[in-house]
């Protein structure tokens, strides 16, 4: 069995599952999100605890059986209490501003990047230089934060740039013979 696929996922209190033959569906406090059964994946409701389990040994099967047992537990989380990222900014001058749907960057171009953020997610700033990303759906709050990242990567040299927080970051050395000395 796959070590992960195996583990039956205990459902949270306020979160309703229904399971239908192609996929699972889990509603909360948050909202509603569904999760995928792939080919071959079986969902059954005992107790308080959902189990999936595979028809067969294949390989390509095993590997299904982990990934839809993590997709329906993020899901599953998602419903309960939500996903969030936090990014900040480094530089100098470098600043964030939120006005209503449309996030307005200040990093160092001629002029302010805006990002329009999407209806499914939620930017709260809590400093001039600090995001917070948060949304019911795993993979799309990891998405956005990703695009806002990359507007303005951690440069290596001075380590400027937007980046997550706890993102370690180790710096460069000039590159030699930049001086203009000349032998």
């Amino acid at each position: 069995m796959s070590r992960v696929g195996k583990q039956p996922i205990v459902i949270q209190e306020g979160v309703k599952v229904n399971v239908l033959p192609e996929k699972i569906e889990f509603e909360g406090q948050k909202g509603k999100l569904s999760s995928p059964l792939l080919p071959g994946i079986k969902a059954e409701l005992e107790d308080n605890r959902l189990i999936l389990r595979r028809e067969g040994e294949t390989k390509e099967l095993r590997s299904f059986h982990g990934l839809c047992r993590s997709l329906a537990y993020n899901a599953m989380v998602g419903v309960a209490t939500g996903f969030s990222k936090q990014l900040e900014i480094v530089g100098v001058g470098y600043r964030a501003k939120l006005d209503k749907n449309k996030l307005e960057l200040s990093v160092g171009y001629s002029k302010p990047i805006i990002y329009k953020v999407p209806e499914d997610i939620e930017i709260i700033l809590e400093k001039p230089t600090l995001i917070t990303v948060q949304g019911i759906d795993k993979q799309r709050v990891g998405q956005v934060s990703q695009e806002i990242k990359n507007f303005r990567k951690p440069d290596p040299y001075k380590l400027k740039g937007i980046r997550f927080v706890g993102e370690r970051m180790h710096k460069k050395e000039r590159k030699a013979g930049v001086s203009g000395v000349q032998e």
